[in-house]
């Protein structure tokens, strides 16, 4: 199976940047599979119905969010209708939504994905995504209940992602890091047969403060004083994420490569 995952999509450039290459690159690359972290594609700060079902429209299997899942009023309502949005796995229990789910992908394969939240460095006590996810793979293991399983880790720390990779090595076919905007050159398949990669970036301008326009946050780090809100950067986006192929026999990976497509970024990805 050719998986694609997109790192967090950041406002409107974003946003425009996934409807204008996304339906090329499945043609292009014949992707099976894509699932697009939306966590802060409205207005850098969560995810809006109505820009879901863009993100949808635009070529996406499964959206996920992070820690800004219900910044956005009317997301609670969309986590309890489009069963193709998920949350985190370990929000509170009564939460909207769900945090993993398994979907269908061409000739009767099953895809199953699923989004943990870290809790180093991160703001909110969340449960421990750990115990979390051990159950959902067990009970669905490669090559038979499923054909594939992606985990996004949502969360600050590399140690943390790096954790959750080795965790549930043999047992995902691609742990993808999420949440820092920032790609990182370590894409890898572990021992086990997982894919690996510790952030894939942004779907987002990167001539910016981690997709922020430059000036306020900079202003803020060097005189410690706010004049205005943060605001999503305007240019070009580059796409940000990680390819996948794995065995459906298996469903652990044979082949990854990360993903940098328009924008300011050196081009990557399947040749």
């Amino acid at each position: 199976m050719r998986i694609l995952f997109l790192g967090d999509v950041m406002g409107r450039s974003g946003r425009a940047a996934v409807a204008g290459q996304l339906a090329r690159l499945r043609a292009d690359w014949g992707l099976d599979f894509v699932v697009v972290n939306g966590e802060n594609a409205t207005g850098g700060m969560g995810l809006s119905a109505e820009h879901a079902r863009g993100l949808l429209a635009a070529g996406a299997d499964v959206v996920t969010l992070g820690d800004h899942a219900f910044d956005q009023k009317d997301m609670a309502q969309a986590l309890e209708t489009e069963s193709r949005i998920l949350r985190p796995i370990n929000y509170s229990r009564i939460a909207p939504g769900r945090g993993w789910r398994i979907y269908d992908a061409p000739g009767g394969r099953k895809v199953l994905v699923a989004q943990v939240l870290g809790r180093v460095f991160m703001k909110q006590p969340f449960d421990d995504p750990f115990s979390a996810i051990e159950p959902v793979l067990k009970a669905h293991p490669l090559g038979k209940t499923v054909q594939a399983a992606v985990v996004d880790v949502h969360a600050e720390a590399t140690s943390e992602k790096m954790g959750m990779g080795h965790w549930c090595d043999g047992q995902a076919s691609l742990v993808v890091g999420t949440h820092t905007h920032v790609p990182t050159g370590d894409a890898q398949i572990l021992k086990g047969g997982t894919a690996y990669l510790t952030d894939a970036g942004m779907c987002g301008d990167y001539d910016s403060v981690i997709g922020m326009e430059k000036l306020e946050p900079m202003r803020r780090f060097v005189t410690g004083l706010s004049k205005s809100r943060f605001e999503p950067a305007g240019g070009e986006a580059t796409l940000s994420g990680v390819y996948v192929e794995t065995d459906d026999r298996t469903g652990l990976a044979t082949r990854v490569e990360m993903v940098r497509q328009g924008g300011r970024l050196s081009p990557s990805g399947p040749a």
